[in-house]
């Protein structure tokens, strides 16, 4: 019998969906330190269903922010399936991954412009995102031979008009035990998106039975005759969750 899974870590939450098989196991997996656990964050496949998109939330007070973590292939797939699907979402403030896109725009010993390119920017944009600039330029993908150029296909978008999220840094050292290098960005004002207060409610207050009462009437709500496997009950679970963080 194959064996399918992802490296754990006791620090590390681990987002992904489900893994099946080889055929059918997600090429895109999140992780979130568990010191900021405290945030919430959920996987919300309720939004997007597809296996190479990780949608991931956190809350800050009554704000909802989200994070993109994609893998498109070179059919560009995982971009189609953004522009094809309709999801009302605001406040994304980080879209990473690899896109698979050669470009001039960002890989400057690359000489030609991809067709693909606008089809990345229309998604970009539909999120008011921008694509962020790295503070020292390198490639993202290192290839295993000496006859091809080292390639820049992993890329960071972020928050239009954001003086926390304005650039990011590549780390080509990490290309040692990966064939891509690492990419990091610095949040400068950490307060403004994740303070460091916990989301709680007063134990007997009215804040408390506000949120019980709707807790109720929200899972009374649920049609279980939708549930007919793990996957089906999971996304009832997600957007039961996300509901809730909204009151």
């Amino acid at each position: 019998m194959e064996l399918v899974g992802v490296l754990n870590h006791p620090n590390w939450l681990i987002f992904s969906r489900n893994l099946y098989n080889k055929n059918n196991s997600p090429r895109v997996i999140t992780y979130i330190n568990i010191q900021l656990s405290s945030f919430c964050f959920s996987l919300h496949k309720d939004i997007y269903n597809y296996r190479d998109i990780s949608l991931i939330s956190f809350f800050n007070n009554t704000l909802i922010f989200f994070l993109l973590n994609i893998y498109s292939d070179l059919s560009q797939l995982a971009l189609k399936y953004l522009k094809n699907t309709e999801a009302n979402i605001n406040n994304v403030i980080i879209m990473t991954g690899n896109f698979n896109i050669r470009d001039n725009l960002w890989n400057f010993n690359y000489p030609h412009h991809s067709i693909h390119r606008t089809l990345l920017f229309n998604i970009v944009n539909s999120f008011h995102l921008g694509l962020s600039k790295p503070t020292n330029y390198c490639p993202t993908r290192y290839l295993d031979n000496n006859h091809d150029l080292n390639l820049v296909i992993d890329l960071m978008l972020l928050r239009l008009g954001s003086e926390e999220l304005d650039c990011h840094s590549i780390h080509p050292e990490w290309y040692i035990i990966s064939d891509h290098a690492l990419l990091t960005v610095t949040i400068l004002i950490f307060d403004e998106y994740v303070q460091t207060k916990k989301h709680t409610i007063v134990k007997d207050s009215d804040k408390e039975n506000n949120f019980i009462t709707k807790l109720i009437v929200s899972i009374r709500g649920i049609d279980t005759n939708d549930i007919l496997d793990i996957d089906s009950l999971e996304n009832i679970v997600q957007y039961l969750a996300y509901d809730m963080a909204r009151i």
